[in-house]
């Protein structure tokens, strides 16, 4: 039996389809599994052990109706079984259809739902998690839920980069303050408090991980904390990030796909939410939600610009001795 799996991006959405990924080679060992992915969302599943062909969407040759269709018709060629579209989206299921066999899809929030939480007419709430409802996508192969374990791999080279840091990073706190939109990240001066609580109490500065675009905003924290942190944003790959979260103390980080590469080579990891739903994921004793739980939270689907409500309470109103307290009560 031969598969096509589609998940174009991102990273977060494409790490969540591992628990899937692992749970169909372990009930049909002799499966082919085939992962369509954007070609610049590939590190976040490349490598992973349950896949044997990583299929790239290239934007530049593929998108457009017409060249889709095309690419879809290439794929056709691979004589799939089935095809599980778990993106749901017009290029997805551009491809999808283009391939041929029957196309299997997961059960997405309803339209009418999506324009009332946009129209701040209701507030968001989750029908189930993000993995339960891509299990349902399976439904036909007889494949069941089980639990909520991420694989991200890395390589050796990945490891071996670390060493040229010349900084300390085994056993060290790390915290990853971006995110895709801003009302999902806690205050820049809450993550700088927070550094500095975790100097004191362990004697080692903090790492701040990001990406490129992100290595301002981590300088102005590592500033406010007194220079009392490591800014390695835009210093390492995809896969050094995750090698480097294998070895970290615990990562404090915010909704966003640092959350998700932490669990996927389990780094004990502590998770900000404010406006967007918690309720998207399952929780246990490595991985710990803080969120206020205000009134008007979850607000967004993805987050905001700014608060819809021009308070930002569930982020301002989190201080960092509050984080502190659950990392200490967690037992780190």
């Amino acid at each position: 039996m031969r598969v096509l799996i589609i998940r174009l991006s991102s990273i977060g959405d494409v790490i969540l389809t591992t628990p899937v990924l692992k749970e169909l080679k372990k009930k049909y060992p002799d499966i082919i599994i085939d992962f369509l992915v954007m070609e610049n969302f590939k590190d976040a599943i490349s490598g992973c052990p349950y896949i044997d062909n990583l299929i790239l969407f290239n934007k530049k040759k593929h998108d457009g109706l017409k060249k889709m269709i095309t690419f879809g018709k290439e794929l056709k060629k691979n004589n799939y079984d089935y095809i599980f579209d778990l993106h749901a989206k017009v290029r997805s299921k551009i491809i999808g259809n283009a391939v041929g066999a029957k196309v299997y899809t997961y059960k997405k929030r309803s339209l009418l739902k999506t324009i009332l939480v946009k129209t701040k007419a209701i507030k968001y709430k989750v029908d189930d998690t993000i993995i339960r409802n891509y299990f349902g996508a399976f439904k036909v192969l007889g494949l069941k839920y089980k639990t909520e374990d991420l694989t991200f791999s890395f390589e050796k080279k990945d490891l071996d980069k670390l060493s040229s840091l010349c900084i300390e990073y085994e056993n060290v706190p790390m915290i990853a303050p971006g995110a895709s939109k801003e009302t999902k990240k806690w205050t820049k001066e809450g993550f700088a408090e927070l550094v500095k609580l975790l100097y004191n109490k362990y004697g080692k500065k903090p790492i701040i991980i990001g990406g490129n675009n992100e290595y301002e905003m981590c300088e102005e924290i590592k500033k406010l904390s007194g220079n009392l942190a490591v800014n390695l944003a835009g210093k390492l790959n995809l896969k050094e990030s995750g090698a480097l979260l294998s070895k970290a103390k615990f990562l404090i980080t915010n909704d966003s796909g640092p959350f998700h590469i932490a669990r996927g080579v389990k780094c004990p990891t502590f998770v900000i939410f404010g406006p967007t739903s918690p309720e998207m994921f399952e929780y246990d004793k490595d991985n710990i939600l803080i969120y206020l739980n205000e009134s008007c939270s979850p607000c967004s689907l993805h987050g905001d610009k700014e608060c819809p409500q021009k308070h930002f309470n569930c982020m301002k109103k989190l201080s960092a001795q509050m984080v502190m307290e659950v990392i200490e009560k967690n037992g780190r």
